[in-house]
């Protein structure tokens, strides 16, 4: 071994030991945020925001069905005793009075600073009558002993107001002090996890204590066995994380395993060697690991949707070996071999690179991980082909590909060139079809990429009716820079909101102020409240004629007082209640400043929504469609991907033009190409499923790995048998690739079925066409 070849390995395992230091320092996130644009409109910024960490995130819907409605009302209250205790979850709400007794608390002791009806008019004379008469008629309903021990303490109506505006909010029916969902026969719970919602591990024990907790109350029946036919349904983003988490991994690991062995048995009856199979692997492993470490130290962390990715990505470096092993020659070694083939690997090389660019240049950090990472791993990869594994190689090695298979490759790639008519007329239809198709070509919904199963969306939905939440579409976003600003802008916005529900325009909406209103609110309300003298002689005007006895009213005059000298709430005045979880939803921080939420119900006019918060001055507000921000921001991930891609089209042919110095030969590497994408295209579309950003990524590949095809092809042979070992190279090459990709396209998860079924596609398409298009006898001895 010479010291070139010492120095050549030694850098090799210098670089892999610093990759494996870089890696085991490397944190891998879940964070949707890599996948935001560097500069994101307000919409899509709010957007991420609450998908990674708002509180919709961390609701868990849980329901209990499969029993009588007893018992199941009986194992909700037990499973939601046990999960009070738990300190992963901040809250537990099955309509017990154990959360609202404290609700209505916090509401009679600071009625006066949360009632809007409090100003200076509001304790007249003829205000306190009209609220003193309802009371009397109320007194003959069945809400006559609630309004009867209220009525000394608050003759103004403050609570009545209060709980009226509150039960105006949709929620699930009751029943055995438990919430129902409408048909009776699930027993329902909110629960809301501490953890943020992108903390998938954190998800998962939530999930598992539940479940657990559910075992125990089913065990715990007061009459054993009552509960036994129960059964546990548990719905929300948490839940869809976990799972979807949990089905990639096992589809990746799954068919991982399968391509490998399969893969790894083809290898080994062509090498006929145990060792040279473990070192046709070393390419793709280091670069797997280069990547990974390279993306670490520019990105600080590595994102996990890149590592899913780029493990695809990588495939194309499987080839490289195969291309060395297959191609030696029986009187020539490894080095020859490289000499004679190096040329068009490195062309092959700079191909992928300039159509992984387009990944590399885009604005969404996701992506460009995502770019950085296979350009990594590649130029690795055939790093260690080119100056690692010959010399590593046993001496004399050759690959036992038989001359029967090398003469009928040679002989099928001769006649092929007869096909190149019907190609073109191939193409031309297929890129007809694609232009008078009466449906879109690209999908533009986010929901159409969702790897969430339809019964589970289905159950979603059932169980967010039952629970009576409201319509999260349509929501208005307040930004400030403090929590006191978003509060004020969301009580201006609110009564706008309020006249728009007189025109009919929404049914409802929730705020934040509602429960904890604005400092400058609170305070003007304290200073609306009258002196006691006053209010005394307003009252006693308010009660001539009417039948309350004298000193009735008393605790009402002491109420008022008090709540002029009470401390101003904020939000630890709302621990304990469920008033707490609304503020949390509603009412949130960010990187600059405050948010404040208001979700919008039955809406009838999103435009004349949209006009009057427009309107509004001193105010920073937007009426945000979580649909259509959420199909825009995808929109925006394929405009851009597209654009580069075409960049990234223009930078190859401009290089093959450089490196080929002929039109007529950029063209026959090219045409294959362009070929197979079209035709892929059209098949997939044919299949009934519009294209996806997956799907571009999967084409990228197809360029990627059928240009190494095409530049084989079009490269000129010194001999025969250097052609037919170039042939059997590129069908072993072939193989492996659609091994790989192929098994994928059997994956539930769309990712993984998009890329995988496209490549699988388009790599054998791109073989087959090479073999048509270019004429290997018009080649001529030389070099690229």
């Amino acid at each position: 071994m010479s010291a070139r070849s010492r120095w050549a390995i030694g850098a090799w395992l210098l670089c892999v030991c610093a990759c494996v230091v870089v890696i085991s320092r490397t944190e891998v996130s879940a964070d949707l945020s890599a996948f935001l644009p560097s500069s994101p409109t307000p919409a899509q910024q709010i957007l991420v925001e609450q998908l990674r960490d708002g509180v919709v995130s961390r609701l868990l819907l849980i329901a209990i069905e499969g029993d009588d409605p007893q018992a199941l009302a009986q194992v909700s209250k037990r499973l939601a005793a046990g999960l009070r205790s738990q300190p992963q979850f901040a809250s537990i709400n099955n309509g017990e009075d154990v959360a609202a007794g404290p609700d209505r608390e916090f509401l009679w002791r600071n009625r006066y600073l949360l009632s809007p009806a409090v100003n200076a008019e509001h304790f007249s004379s003829a205000a306190l009558r009209a609220s003193l008469e309802e009371y009397l008629q109320l007194l003959g309903s069945p809400a006559g002993i609630f309004v009867q021990r209220a009525l000394p303490n608050d003759p103004s109506g403050e609570l009545l107001r209060l709980v009226g505006q509150l039960e105006a909010q949709a929620r699930p029916a009751t029943r055995d002090g438990v919430w129902f969902g409408k048909d009776g026969k699930r027993a329902l719970l909110v629960a809301q996890t501490a953890a943020a919602g992108y903390d998938i591990d954190a998800q998962q024990r939530a999930m598992g204590l539940i479940r657990e907790g559910f075992e125990k109350a089913q065990s715990g029946a007061a009459v054993p066995g009552s509960a036994a036919q129960a059964r546990l349904l548990v719905s929300g983003p948490g839940v869809f994380s976990v799972n979807t988490r949990e089905r990639i991994k096992d589809d990746a690991w799954r068919l991982s395993l399968i391509a490998t062995l399969l893969i790894s048995a083809m290898l080994l009856a062509i090498y006929r060697s145990p060792r040279v199979l473990l070192l046709g692997l070393l390419p793709v492993a280091s670069g797997a690991l280069a990547g990974i470490a390279v993306v670490s130290l520019a990105y600080g962390g590595v994102h996990g949707i890149t590592l899913g990715f780029g493990a695809t990505l990588i495939g194309e470096g499987v080839d490289y070996a195969i291309y060395l092993f297959t191609q030696i020659a029986p009187a020539a070694g490894p080095q020859a071999t490289l000499r004679r083939i190096w040329p068009t690997l490195r062309l092959g090389v700079i191909t992928s690179i300039c159509g992984f660019s387009a990944m590399l240049l885009s604005g969404f950090p996701g992506l460009a991980q995502l770019g950085l990472f296979s350009i990594a791993g590649l130029v690795v990869a055939v790093s260690v082909t080119r100056w690692v594994l010959p010399e590593l190689l046993p001496p004399g090695f050759r690959a036992r590909a038989t001359a029967t298979l090398s003469t009928r490759l040679a002989a099928v790639a001769q006649r092929a060139p007869r096909l190149r008519y019907p190609l073109i007329a191939a193409v031309a239809a297929a890129a007809l079809f694609l232009l008078i198709q009466r449906g879109p070509l690209f999908t533009d919904e986010l929901l159409s990429l969702s790897p969430i199963a339809a019964s589970d969306r289905q159950l979603d939905e059932q169980l967010r009716g039952d629970i009576g939440a409201p319509d999260v579409r349509h929501l208005v976003v307040i930004t400030a820079p403090d929590q006191e600003g978003a509060l004020q802008g969301s009580e201006k916005i609110g009564g706008i909101l309020q006249a728009l529900i007189d025109r009919g325009a929404l049914a409802g909406f929730e705020s934040p102020a509602v429960y904890l209103p604005s400092v400058a609110t609170q305070r003007a309300r304290q200073d609306a409240l009258p002196a006691q003298p006053t209010l005394r002689g307003e009252l006693q005007a308010a009660m001539q004629g009417l039948p309350f006895r004298a000193g009735l009213f008393d605790p009402f005059l002491h109420d008022v007082e008090a709540a002029k000298q009470q401390p101003l709430l904020d939000r630890a005045a709302l621990k304990g209640t469920n008033l707490a979880l609304k503020v949390d939803s509603l009412l949130v921080g960010r990187s600059r400043g405050s948010a404040a939420m208001l979700p919008l119900r039955g809406v009838a006019d999103s435009q004349a929504i949209a006009r009057e918060i427009a309107a509004a001055t001193g105010v920073e507000a937007i009426v945000l469609d979580l649909k259509i921000a959420s199909d825009e921001l995808y929109q925006t991930y394929r405009r851009e991907v597209v654009r580069n891609s075409l960049a990234g089209a223009g930078a190859i042919v401009l290089f093959l033009l450089l490196a080929l110095r002929s039109p007529r030969r950029v063209l026959d590497v090219l045409a294959p190409l362009a070929g197979a994408v079209v035709i892929t295209t059209a098949a997939i579309v044919m299949g009934g499923r519009p294209l996806s950003i997956f799907h571009l990524v999967g084409l990228l590949l197809v360029v990627a790995v059928g240009s190494n095809y095409s530049l084989f092809f079009e490269h000129p042979t010194a001999t025969d048998e250097d052609r037919e070992r170039t042939l059997v190279s590129l069908l072993f090459a072939n193989v492996a690739t659609v091994i790989g990709f192929g098994l994928l396209s059997f994956s539930s998860v769309p990712v993984l079925h998009a890329i995988g079924s496209t490549v699988a596609i388009g790599a054998v398409l791109s073989l087959v066409f090479s073999a048509i298009w270019i004429d290997r006898g018009r080649n001529h001895i030389g070099h690229i």
